[in-house]
C-alpha cells in the first residue's frame, strides 16, 4: 500500500543519511567548523529525527503523491478510469472477504466497512435477483419508484463510502482447510482472509419455454410476494405443485380477479395445511397433468403523462399454452401473468464438501439458530444462500447485517485485526528504537 511504500522509501533515505553522515565524520575533525551555517544544519542527522517529524514527512510525501496522481488524472481525461473502488490485492490478509453483491452482501458490506473491516466484495457486476428486476420495488420500506437495479446501484454507493472495495470476478472454490482461508476466483488468482461472508442468493428454477426470458419483468415473475400487486383484478397463472406454489397462489387470490394453478401432475407436492387451504378459495382453479409449453404476449404502447404516447417498446402476457402429458392435447389459457413457482437453486457448490448444508431444504447452508456462523469456522452464510423460506430483499440486508456483526464479534475474539497497520507500526518502533539506540552511543 501507499503507506507502506513510503514508510519503506522514508527508511532507505534515512539510512542512507546516516551512512553519509558517518563517512563525513572522519573528515569533520580534521577540518574546522565554518562560520558560515552548513547545510547539516538545516537537515538534522537521524538520531535527532522526533517520531513527530518522521509521521510528518510520511504525511507531506504522501500528499506529494496524490496530488501528482491528481494532475496525471487531469492530464488522462480521454483515457479509461479504473472502476470506483475496485479492490486491490495486499500481501497480507484481508478481514473479510463477501461472496455476493445483492441486498446481503452489500448490507454486510456497508455494517463491516461501519466496523473498520476494508471489506472486499467479489461477484461479477451484473446478477441477482434485485439488480434484474426492471419493475418497481414497493414493499423495502423507505424505498419508492425505484427499480431493482436503482436500488443495487444506492447499496453500492453507501458499501463504497464506509470504505469497501470490489473484485468483479466469481468465486469458484474456497478452502477451509487452512488458515488464513483461501479464496479462490474464475481468473486464477486468489484472496487470503480471516472470514467468508457467503451471500450468494438462490436463483429461481424457470420453465426455459418460449416466451419465458422475453417477458421476465413484464408479466413472468418467480415472487408472488414481490409482484402480486401489479396485476391487482387480473387473470393470472401459478406454475407449480410444491408449497411455494401454494403460497404464491394464496397471495394472488387476496388481489387478483382468478388464479389458475398448473399442476405437472395428479396430486400436489404441497403439505396438506397449504393445499386444503388453497383448494378452498373459490377463485382458485387447478389444471392437473400439464405442462407449460409457451408463453405468448406482446409490446404494448404505454402512454406517457404529458406527452401522449410513448415510442419505447413493453412486453406484456396475454396468454399460455399448456399441453397434457398423457394425450400430448394442448390449449390456451388467457392471463396477465404467470407466476413460475417451481424451486430455487441456491448458489453454493462452490462450498461443496465443506459447509454443512440444511437437511430440510437442498443446496441451502446450514447456520446456527438465529445466527450467521456455519459449520465451519470463519464461514458466515446471509441472505437467500441460507433463507428457503422468505427470499425478500428486506430479510436478505438484514441477514446481512447479522453476517457482518457475526464477523466482527469473530475476529475480536480471535485477535484478528489489521496486520497491515500493525506491520506499519512495528516498522515505525524500530526505526525509532535503532534511532535512539544509536543517538545515545
Amino acid at each position: 500500500t501507499l503507506t507502506l511504500t513510503l514508510t519503506l522509501t522514508l527508511t532507505l533515505t534515512l539510512t542512507e543519511e546516516k551512512e553519509e553522515e558517518k563517512e563525513k565524520k572522519p573528515q569533520e575533525r580534521k577540518s574546522k567548523p565554518s562560520a558560515t551555517p552548513s547545510n547539516a544544519s538545516m537537515n538534522p542527522p537521524l538520531t535527532e529525527i522526533s517520531k513527530d517529524d518522521l509521521l510528518a514527512e510520511l504525511a507531506r510525501r504522501k500528499t506529494l503523491e496524490d496530488e501528482a496522481a491528481y494532475e496525471s488524472e487531469e492530464d488522462d481525461d480521454d483515457e479509461a478510469a479504473p472502476p470506483p473502488a475496485a479492490y486491490k490485492p495486499s500481501d497480507f490478509p484481508e478481514r473479510v472477504v463477501i461472496v455476493g453483491s445483492g441486498p446481503a452482501g452489500l448490507s454486510a458490506a456497508v455494517y463491516a466497512g461501519r466496523a473498520g473491516l476494508r471489506p472486499v466484495v467479489v461477484a461479477p457486476p451484473l446478477g441477482g435477483q434485485l439488480q434484474g428486476k426492471g419493475v418497481e420495488v414497493e414493499n423495502y420500506p423507505g424505498l419508492f419508484n425505484v427499480t431493482g437495479p436503482d436500488v443495487v446501484a444506492l447499496m453500492r454507493a453507501q458499501a463504497v463510502e464506509f470504505g469497501a472495495t470490489f473484485e468483479g470476478s466469481t468465486v469458484t472454490a474456497v478452502d477451509s482447510t487452512q488458515r488464513p482461508i483461501k479464496v479462490t476466483l474464475d481468473t486464477g488468482s486468489h484472496i487470503m482472509t480471516h472470514t467468508v461472508i457467503v451471500a450468494t442468493g438462490a436463483d429461481s428454477v424457470w420453465l426455459d419455454v418460449p416466451g419465458e426470458y422475453e417477458h421476465r419483468g413484464a408479466g413472468v415473475s418467480s415472487c408472488a410476494t414481490c409482484d402480486g400487486h401489479l396485476f391487482r383484478g387480473m387473470d393470472v397463472v401459478v406454475v407449480g405443485g410444491g408449497d411455494s406454489a401454494m403460497e404464491d397462489a394464496l397471495v394472488l387470490s387476496r388481489t387478483s380477479k382468478n388464479v389458475v394453478v398448473v399442476v405437472r401432475r395428479g396430486e400436489l407436492r404441497a403439505s396438506k395445511v397449504l393445499a386444503d387451504r388453497a383448494m378452498e378459495k373459490e377463485n382458485i382453479r387447478f389444471i392437473w397433468n400439464h405442462t407449460v409449453e409457451e408463453i405468448k404476449g406482446g409490446i404494448m404502447t404505454v402512454e406517457v403523462e404529458g406527452e401522449g404516447e410513448d415510442d419505447e417498446p413493453k412486453r406484456e402476457v396475454k396468454s399460455v399454452v399448456i399441453k397434457e402429458v398423457t394425450s400430448g392435447s394442448t390449449q390456451e389459457i388467457p392471463c396477465n401473468a404467470v407466476f413460475v413457482a417451481i424451486g430455487h437453486s441456491p448458489n453454493t457448490d462452490f462450498l461443496s464438501g465443506q459447509v454443512a448444508l440444511n437437511p430440510k431444504h437442498k443446496g441451502y447452508l446450514q447456520v446456527e439458530g438465529m445466527s450467521s456462523v456455519t459449520s465451519v469456522e470463519g464461514i458466515f452464510a446471509a441472505g437467500d444462500s441460507a433463507d428457503a423460506n422468505y427470499r425478500q430483499a428486506i430479510t436478505s440486508a438484514g441477514s446481512g447485517a447479522m453476517a457482518a456483526l457475526d464477523v466482527e464479534r469473530y475476529l475480536s475474539e480471535h485477535g484478528l485485526g489489521n496486520e497491515e497497520e500493525e506491520f506499519e507500526r512495528q516498522m515505525l518502533a524500530e526505526m525509532m528504537s535503532e534511532s535512539s539506540s544509536e543517538g545515545g552511543g
